[in-house]
């Protein structure tokens, strides 16, 4: 079932997961740590939907939804992927774990980070992605299992946390061994 955004805008969150059933998903989760812009937020589930992403883990300072911009940013898919929010990113990976064996992996500009391109992508796996300003916090990044950083030629150290999610995660998505 594909909806386009007016359908995805004005159908009721049961009627749309009623109607797909039991849609297949990916290994793959997402936690985003203290994303402060709210059109982020909504992006972040936009993509997620697109991925069939398993969960989004929205935590710290990360507004949740129902939020405006967050609804209109995310053109409805907020309604139909699973979230849940933690105090903290910690605290959303130690969920994770418990529940499985997950990978760790954060997209972050580090000393410590290897190309995204060299990764393990072995799923299941968890994506962190930080603070539009900040980045994912020193605390967090110990958590993981490695850290990525997309290359940047030019003057700006980073890029926008929907792009760098998305390029990741489509990247994990497509060479992962276990999907």
């Amino acid at each position: 079932m594909k909806l386009n955004a007016k359908q995805l805008r004005t159908a009721q969150a049961d009627e749309i997961k009623k109607q797909l059933g039991r849609q297949r998903t990916n290994p793959l989760y997402l936690i985003l740590e203290n994303i402060y812009d709210t059109y982020n937020v909504g992006g972040l589930f936009r993509l997620a939907d697109a991925l069939a992403i398993r969960k989004i883990y929205l935590c710290g300072q990360t507004e949740i939804p129902p939020n405006a911009k967050i609804k209109k940013a995310s053109v409805g898919t907020y309604k139909v992927v699973p979230w849940e929010y933690y105090n903290t990113a910690k605290a959303a990976v130690d969920q994770i774990r418990h529940q499985s064996q997950v990978g760790v992996i954060a997209v972050e500009q580090s000393p410590q980070a290897v190309g995204y391109t060299k990764a393990d992508y072995t799923t299941p796996l968890a994506l962190i992605v930080g603070n539009e300003t900040f980045g994912v916090l020193p605390e967090t990044l110990a958590l993981a299992d490695q850290i990525v950083e997309i290359p940047m030629w030019g003057i700006n150290r980073s890029l926008n946390v929907i792009v760098s999610a998305a390029i990741v995660s489509y990247w994990a998505i497509h060479h992962s061994q276990n999907v």
